[in-house]
């Protein structure tokens, strides 16, 4: 009995962490980071070119003590109110996990900084093959499917390399 619990509990652990496989870790801004925008549209930019998921992470590379991130409501989002934020990482680099689809919304609390564009608002969709419309958008038909995100054909790889090795766990339990 204890050798078919041992069993479960290591299976439940490979399942846990070919999830984690199929997660997405995505820069912010790719090379130019977090930081004072050349313009104000380009975060929203750079969201809109990518696909989020839930489990998915943001990384916000900033310089700490220059910059910081906060997490934010709409609200406060479209009026740059750092008086009203849900939480601020201060040190950077900072990494944001993506629990929850939906929209979320980011900005810098340094003064000025959101006003001038240093601000992000993703779409987080249930799945990788989820397509975001950027905010203030009325819904459309749904488009062709996205190619396969860059992790794809690593995570087949994983979940049958996994699946084998289930395969030959649950035959040496019946042995």
């Amino acid at each position: 009995m204890a050798k078919r619990m041992n069993m479960v509990i290591l299976l439940a652990a490979f399942a846990m962490a070919l999830r984690g496989a199929e997660a997405a870790l995505y820069v912010v801004g790719d090379a130019l980071g977090w930081q004072n925008p050349p313009n104000s549209s380009f975060y929203s930019s750079w969201a809109s070119s990518h696909n989020f998921a839930v489990g998915d992470t943001l990384l916000f590379n900033f310089t700490t003590g220059v910059h910081a991130v906060a997490t934010v409501s709409q609200d406060a989002y479209n009026n740059c109110n750092t008086g009203n934020t849900l939480s601020v990482a201060n040190t950077g680099p900072a990494n944001i996990t993506l629990n929850a689809s939906g929209m979320h919304y980011y900005f810098c609390t340094f003064p000025g900084h959101c006003s001038i564009g240093q601000k992000l608002a993703v779409n987080v969709g249930l799945s990788p093959s989820f397509t975001p419309s950027p905010p203030g958008t009325t819904a459309s038909p749904p488009p062709p499917p996205p190619p396969p995100r860059s992790s794809s054909a690593s995570s087949n790889i994983v979940s049958n390399v996994a699946l084998m090795w289930m395969s030959i766990v649950m035959g040496f339990m019946y042995i």
